[in-house]
């Protein structure tokens, strides 16, 4: 089997430049490429653009042989294994958008050479390997599984989570043929220590899906479950913490304002966009997507609420919100819930700002641009605080002491001093005072 031993990365993300930098470090010489030149210069200044990522090991990995590059394909040519990492959105009408993976096939077709294995990362639909990232890739004349490999290696990446992308992570692989398979199987033995081949790129690109619309759809039936107990005058926190001490058969998942990130609010619509070309509508799964997308419009009817409740109304109040981060301790905002909470609060007549230590500006969905305040500047001209994003780093006993009135997405009054009707929390209304907090 051919020793493979150069590696192109395309996408230099939360996702590409950690694989650049595994397989860098494994003593594999690599090549990341990335079609956004500021992107490209800064990492070629020693600057990590992601969290998982320190500046030092950024450093120490282009001091070993890590090149970055624009999207030449005069840059990957001569390479044995081309990786490919970039985002797979979807279109507003919440189709399948391949253009980012398209561009990247067309960039590696321009480059393909006899013998090479082309390895597709993002996380995509069943069929993307071996349809339309294939049909690109053939219009050089040259087939996969005879003239070069193919195959799908799916990420795992967890960012905010270094370990995600470490070595005891194991990974899925599924090539067009068998020694396709076998060859990205030893490729990724290099930083992998369990590599599980599959029977095809489809059967990896739908066991992808599973993990993350298993979670999507966990989340949406917990945010279900917290409106329900908002009615019912119960504390959906308290219910899952306790349905958690079952130590069998039961997975905890918790409610909030909406998911964000690369996938998870994505990836029920590549399944479910996937299922109809199939005859089969996909109702459950496309539901649960729609649940946790309509979660923002719920945080603003409990700020409304929240205001109600000491005689002001929505429009005219001033509304900081904090966090803004699709979820604690990471700069990533992608798909970021807050930035619907945001967008709606202003629509109906609020005057929005946030606070985020790690965001220092956001595009609300409406296509604001806001820059984040100080949290002393939020907290001392907001009628109402609106928290999204608990990060650690915040000093959340000054913001509930300061605070005047506070709804809580989270969950992060937990364990608080709180006063008598000022903490509405999702899932849960009204949160009892606690003055005891301040003693323990």
């Amino acid at each position: 089997m051919k020793e493979d031993r150069s590696v192109g990365v395309i996408g230099l993300g939360y996702v590409g430049l950690p694989l650049a930098l595994a397989f860098t470090e494994a003593g594999l010489s690599v090549t990341g490429v990335d079609a956004n030149p500021r992107r490209v210069a800064e990492l070629n200044a020693g600057h990590s653009p992601i969290d998982d990522i320190d500046d030092d090991r950024l450093r120490k990995a282009m001091k070993s042989g890590l090149t970055v590059g624009a999207a030449d394909p005069a840059v990957l040519a001569g390479i044995d294994v081309v990786v490919v990492c970039v985002p797979t959105p979807i279109t507003d009408a919440k189709d399948p958008d391949l253009a980012p993976v398209l561009s990247a096939a067309k960039l590696v077709r321009d480059a393909l050479k006899a013998g090479q294995l082309v390895i597709l990362q993002s996380t995509t639909f069943p069929g993307t390997t071996t349809g339309p990232f294939r049909l690109v890739l053939e219009e050089t004349g040259l087939v996969a599984g005879r003239d070069f490999d193919l195959a799908f290696a799916p990420e795992r990446v967890n960012p905010g989570d270094p370990l995600s992308s470490g070595r005891l992570v194991p990974r899925l692989v599924g090539g067009v043929t068998p020694e396709a398979t076998a060859r990205t199987k030893k490729l990724f033995e290099n930083i992998n220590a369990t590599v599980i081949p599959l029977s095809s790129p489809d059967a990896a690109e739908m066991a992808k899906l599973l993990e993350n619309v298993f979670r999507n759809v966990n989340i949406a039936f917990v945010n279900q479950l917290a409106l329900l107990c908002e009615r019912m005058g119960l504390d959906v926190w308290e219910v899952i913490d306790a349905a958690a001490t079952k130590p069998f058969g039961f997975m905890a998942f918790r409610p909030g304002p909406g998911v964000g990130g690369h996938c998870i609010p994505i990836d029920p619509y590549y399944l479910s966009w996937r299922a109809r070309e199939f005859d089969f509508v996909e109702r459950f799964i496309e539901l649960s997507g729609d649940i946790n997308l309509a979660m923002p419009r719920h945080v603003v009817e409990l700020a409304v609420d929240a205001l109600n409740e000491r005689g002001r109304s929505l429009k005219g109040s001033r509304v900081g919100v904090i966090g803004v981060a699709f979820k604690p301790d990471v700069q990533d905002a992608r798909n970021t819930p807050a930035s619907e909470v945001l967008a709606l609060l202003a629509a109906r007549g609020a005057d929005v700002s946030f606070h985020d230590p790690f965001v220092p500006e956001l595009r609300d969905s409406a296509g604001q641009v806001r820059s984040s305040v100080s949290l002393e500047e939020l907290l001392s001209g907001s009628d109402l605080i609106v928290v999204v994003t608990p990060h650690r780093k915040l000093d959340w006993d000054a913001i509930y002491e300061r605070a005047d009135l506070i709804v809580d997405t989270v969950n992060s009054s937990r364990g608080r001093v709180r006063r008598a009707r000022q903490v509405l929390r999702l899932g849960a209304g009204w949160a009892a005072p606690d003055v005891s907090a301040a003693a323990r």
